[in-house]
């Protein structure tokens, strides 16, 4: 491990000036950043600490949005009343996702910039041009099975988002609230992730400095019931090879409003938008949820070892919509 500066903060904007000025990364959980820093991927020169910032309230807005300080942990979320009444599907994820102690540490902002489980880019010698711009992309023709995408990837790069949380957050709608040297502004949450396209390094809308500082989740929809399906190779302790978050809401047996999300498929959290519009206004049933599958996948590519993804997300689909229609 590399030596780095500590610093920490007591306000948004003391930690915002203390991040200028040279490569920095902000600390909450940890659970990611000292991962990579020990595996020397990433190599700030000075570490932030956000953990004394006044961002661990959940609350709900006048407009019945529920706003999510970035300092929640993914525990406290999952378990809050608010969320685990009207948001089940973001308390499933949350509860899907690694192990109680890691849950425990890991925070709300921390999990939506969570990064790649790509071994190509945690190795720190093969090509990827996410760690190293220019170099190439071992994952396409490597080995690619588990935590490589077939929605959203690019010729640079194939690897898939690992977080649950983002995925129901998808499903839902959001707003991520940020706060850099110019002051505080909103992002919708599916522009927040980029997709790969020629810049991989990129990996979101953030702007240098800028600190996440809140999400916000759009109100629930009235009458609906939603459902968090991860399929892995193992029952715990393991990230998605596909993943669904629904929200379906009905009107005597007639589907009134659908929210489809992917994980384990996607370079980003993957809000499949037009096999959501295929099932409003259709009966319930298993000829609607097919087909509406079918269409998540339309645009899919696989690769040399991951084609089994595609079915794999196409069940997830279906069965999480047959989850929330017979409950």
């Amino acid at each position: 491990m590399r030596n780095f500066q500590y610093q920490k903060a007591d306000s948004v904007d003391a930690a915002v000036t203390a991040h200028r000025g040279q490569p920095s990364s902000f600390v909450a959980g940890g659970t990611t950043l000292l991962d990579l820093v020990k595996l020397d991927v990433m190599r700030p020169e000075r570490v932030v600490d956000v953990n004394g910032l006044p961002l661990y309230d959940v609350e709900t807005l006048e407009d019945g949005r529920l706003k999510i300080g970035a300092m929640v942990s993914n525990t406290d979320l999952a378990y809050h009343p608010r969320v685990s009444a009207h948001y089940s599907v973001l308390a499933e994820a949350l509860l899907s996702g690694a192990s109680t102690s890691l849950r425990n540490k890991a925070t709300t902002g921390g999990n939506v910039m969570q990064r790649v489980r790509c071994p190509y880019f945690r190795d720190g010698v093969s090509d990827c041009n996410k760690r190293a711009p220019g170099s190439g992309c071992s994952a396409i023709g490597g080995h690619n099975r588990s935590v490589h995408a077939v929605l959203g990837t690019s010729e640079q790069c194939i690897a898939s988002h690992p977080s649950d949380m983002c995925v129901a957050m998808a499903a839902i709608g959001a707003t991520v609230v940020v706060s850099g040297p110019n002051g505080e502004r909103e992002i919708d949450f599916l522009d927040f992730h980029l997709l790969p396209g020629d810049s991989p390094d990129r990996e979101h809308a953030l702007d240098t400095d800028e600190l996440i500082t809140h999400v916000v989740l759009d109100a629930p929809i009235n009458g609906n019931r939603s459902h968090y399906l991860k399929l892995r190779d193992r029952a715990s302790y393991q990230f998605a090879l596909a993943s669904a978050g629904v929200i379906v809401a009905t009107d005597n047996g007639t589907i009134r409003d659908a929210r489809i999300a992917l994980g384990g498929v996607g370079t980003k959290p993957w809000r499949a938008q037009a096999a959501e519009k295929s099932l409003i206004g259709q009966s319930i049933g298993e000829a609607a949820f097919t087909k509406a599958a079918q269409i998540a996948f339309a645009d899919a590519r696989p690769y040399s070892q991951n084609a089994f993804k595609i079915p794999l997300g196409q069940q997830a689909i279906v069965r999480s919509l047959t989850t929330v229609t017979q409950a």
